[in-house]
């Protein structure tokens, strides 16, 4: 056997594991039979004095109501689980992660995507990356008058969320939205929002089965907004005005939770 088809073999190979890892890994994670393992990896988004001081005074507990979302919401579906997230808090990381080509080209995406994993591998925190473990790097900045944060972001494969918030104690109950976003998103979530970010009819709503134009009071977490009663649309004010609706509980393994629990005996 020549050097050659040795090493395509050996390149083959390697594509191979990363594929069953990653497939092992997304089976785990969407499983639905523990708890999922999330860690929050908080960063200077800015340099500012504002963002260090935020992220010196993060407790683990600050993200405690993106843990009730999943309870309450995965409960919804027949997944009984208590808790639904172990979520660890780890130290602030002094590094920043690539960021996504502005133009959206497909090739630069795909490098792109690979330069974040590959940065998210090397900044795991503690050595090797647990498998079926999500990574969220929140990066925190100082709120501006009318300058909006980067886009967040979420990959399924890697595992991986990189959250833009705002450092502002106020904001935190708004910041988790985004990060709970996100997080679904790593479980294979779509958005559901438009180009303009208003929620898509019916599958960006909660309570679909009502009017398009019917005012909303709970915003679907994957659109993100809601339509209130002015006819504007609207960021919730909490996870509290959140819910999963049927198409991102499909994406994410949720439905399937449901069947499970109502296709056994007791």
């Amino acid at each position: 056997m020549t050097f050659r088809r040795i090493r395509l073999l050996g390149v083959l190979g390697v594509l191979v594991a990363a594929g069953v890892l990653t497939w092992q890994e997304q089976s785990m994670v969407r499983g639905w039979r523990a708890p999922l393992d999330v860690v929050v990896i908080p960063i200077n988004g800015d340099g500012s004095h504002d963002a260090a001081q935020t992220i010196r005074a993060l407790q683990a507990s600050d993200f405690a109501d993106v843990g009730a979302f999943l309870e309450r919401e995965a409960a919804r579906y027949g997944a009984q689980l208590s808790p639904a997230v172990q979520l660890r808090l780890l130290p602030e990381l002094h590094a920043k992660p690539p960021t996504p080509p502005p133009d959206g080209n497909l090739l630069k995406t795909m490098w792109w995507s690979l330069s974040l994993r590959w940065w998210a591998y090397r900044h795991a925190g503690g050595g090797l990356p647990q498998l079926g473990t999500i990574r969220l790097f929140v990066l925190y900045h100082t709120p501006e008058e009318g300058i909006a944060l980067a886009h967040s972001l979420g990959i399924q494969k890697g595992l991986i969320g990189v959250v833009h918030a705002f450092a502002d104690p106020r904001q935190t109950r708004q910041n988790n939205i985004v990060l709970a976003h996100e997080l679904l998103h790593t479980l294979g979530a779509s958005d559901k929002y438009d180009a303009e970010g208003r929620p898509v009819y019916p599958q960006g709503y909660a309570d679909p089965d009502l009017p398009a134009l019917q005012p909303r009071l709970r915003a679907e977490i994957m659109a993100g907004r809601l339509v209130n009663g002015s006819g504007r649309v609207v960021m919730p004010e909490s996870l509290e005005q959140c819910v999963i609706g049927a198409l991102t509980a499909h994406e994410i393994n949720l439905d399937a939770a449901f069947r499970r629990r109502y296709s056994t005996g007791p």
